[in-house]
């Protein structure tokens, strides 16, 4: 599982703060997951991987488009399963997140509502706090964000679950695939 260890190398690119090699490492995670066809967890924990690494790398436009194609996507399947709506609910509280940062308040409050709504209550405990101060016309700056993120346990990589035995890094000159052209060959 060579994918593993590549996106181990990523996780500590992301926490040493090197955004890009973070994401150059996941998106060969996810390349590589998906060649090998492995299961779908993986594939689902490297996007997470990925969309965390744009988020603290403030690339909020891409965020915002791919958290939107995935709803579209999530919208089309609807047979009860409960991982499938707590997945649905992750990605909207992703894109909440990207659109609250952006400024688009009314539509983050409706977002992150339909996120607690779609993953099913305490699931999402950041979708459903953020939701009802924006309802209540709280503000919520950048710092308070940032601190409720790690406080609710938002992000997916954290320092206590990398494993640095695991990490492989890719060679320098290695360029990382085009994640929409991975996904497309999905």
């Amino acid at each position: 599982m060579a994918h593993w260890g590549i996106a181990e190398s990523g996780k500590l690119a992301l926490l040493a703060g090197d955004y890009p090699q973070a994401l150059r490492h996941f998106r060969e995670a996810i390349r590589l997951a998906v060649a090998t066809r492995a299961p779908e967890v993986f594939f689902r924990h490297y996007t997470q991987c990925v969309l965390e690494a744009l988020e603290l790398a403030g690339d909020l436009p891409e965020i915002i488009t791919f958290c939107r194609d995935a709803d579209a996507h999530y919208g089309d399947l609807s047979d009860g399963n409960s991982l499938l709506a707590k997945d649905h609910g992750a990605i909207l509280e992703r894109l909440g997140v990207a659109l609250l940062q952006a400024g688009e308040l009314a539509e983050a409050q409706a977002v992150l509502a339909r996120a607690g709504a779609r993953a099913g209550p305490g699931i999402l405990p950041l979708a459903e706090r953020l939701s009802d101060w924006l309802r209540r016309g709280f503000a919520v700056p950048p710092v308070r964000l940032r601190s409720l993120q790690r406080e609710l346990g938002y992000f997916v990589i954290r320092k206590d679950n990398v494993d640095r035995r695991l990490a492989r890094p890719l060679p320098p000159d290695m360029a990382a695939p085009d994640l929409r052209a991975v996904l497309a060959g999905r």
